[in-house]
């Protein structure tokens, strides 16, 4: 893992709470989570492995729609089993991506 998609650019404020609330949105849409299941959503929380709905397809869908809504590109070699385990890592990933955007 790079040091560019590690660590969150800033990990408080208004800036991670609209990321943290679009990156909720994402996994509601693409996932079907419901309202609920998307708020319950910890740092801790596992992901892939975890959410029956999150398999192989529903990761390139997650991504992309990510990638569109945030306005960025996650490339392929910047994406590791960490950012998709928990929902921090996911976070982590998206507030990386947009403060190098």
């Amino acid at each position: 893992m790079t040091a560019q998609t590690s660590a969150p650019a800033d990990p408080t404020g208004p800036a991670r709470s609209k990321i943290d609330e679009t990156l909720r949105a994402i996994l509601r849409d693409v996932l079907g989570l419901s309202d609920e299941r998307a708020a319950e959503l910890t740092p801790d929380s596992g992901l892939f492995g975890h959410l029956p709905e999150l398999d192989s397809q529903a990761v390139a869908d997650l991504l992309t729609e990510m990638e569109d809504r945030f306005d960025i590109i996650i490339e392929d070699d910047e994406v590791d089993g960490d950012h998709l385990e928990t929902y921090g890592g996911l976070l982590a990933l998206a507030e990386a991506k947009t403060a190098s955007n």
